[in-house]
């Protein structure tokens, strides 16, 4: 099987426009085929506030009402992809944005909660691509998939779903035809423990973690997202965005 590598970012990264131009540059170098997911939260919330609508969570996760979901459907699949896309084009890569609607790419389900109404929030379908989608063909046409962070419902609704989340499961359907390399790009050069960066982690080793307060906050779903991950791939790294070409880097997720 040929190897496909796959890089998460998120939206500190994207909310700078030097270092995501860095990234974007250094990603470009990457031989071989490539998908870049991303997300753009911070930006988001930017143009939320600068039209007046207060961005709303609950334990860090998005309610997304309809005036939320126009605008950052907007700014994930418009502005902060195709800003991306233009970018790889000038450093050489045939990049193609899309989103989870885009090719029946991401189909989700709206969330259904007892107690919280989470808007146009959506949850992933476990849908496989099978042999025959379009994205095997522009993946050996040597196309670089962009894929933001909306996917949709199939009854023409677009919904917000978490960009760890979408990373997953693209490792998990890309792992149908290819062997998969999972690259989680943070702002820093892995998960950390005093100062040092822990240079591998199994499942037992991440639940000790998280019980010891060593991984905290916004690091648990990620290290959650990379477990998943790392069952489809030979390899899963949480690392320092600046660090792509350097394969020691990082911190090492072992899957069970």
């Amino acid at each position: 099987m040929k190897t496909i590598k796959v890089y998460k970012i998120g939206g500190k990264l994207i909310d700078d426009s030097s270092n995501l131009a860095a990234f974007l540059s250094d990603f470009s170098k990457i031989k071989g085929p490539k998908v870049l997911i991303h997300g753009g939260g911070v930006v988001a919330d930017k143009y939320l506030k600068s039209m007046g609508i207060t961005a709303q969570k609950v334990d860090g996760r998005r309610i997304t009402d309809l005036p939320t979901m126009e605008v950052v459907s907007m700014v994930y699949a418009g502005l902060i992809n195709k800003k991306i896309v233009a970018s790889l084009q000038s450093n050489g890569v045939n990049a193609l944005g899309l989103s989870g609607a885009d090719l029946n790419l991401l189909p989700a389900k709206k969330r259904v909660h007892s107690e919280i109404d989470f808007g146009w929030v959506g949850d992933l379908n476990n849908h496989s691509w099978g042999e025959n989608h379009a994205i095997w063909s522009l993946l050996e046409s040597e196309v670089v998939p962009v894929i933001c962070s909306i996917t949709h419902d199939s009854q023409g609704n677009l919904l917000n779903t978490n960009a760890d989340t979408i990373a997953a499961q693209v490792v998990k359907n890309l792992s149908e035809n290819y062997e998969v390399s999972f690259h989680y790009c943070i702002d820093f050069p892995g998960v950390m423990h005093d100062d040092q960066v822990i240079e591998e982690i199994e499942e037992k080793g991440m639940k000790q973690l998280i019980k010891s307060n060593v991984v905290t906050d916004g690091m648990i779903p990620k290290l959650e997202t990379a477990f998943k991950a790392a069952k489809f791939t030979k390899e899963t790294t949480i690392q320092h965005w600046n660090q792509l070409e350097q394969h020691s880097a990082g911190t090492k997720i072992k899957a069970s």
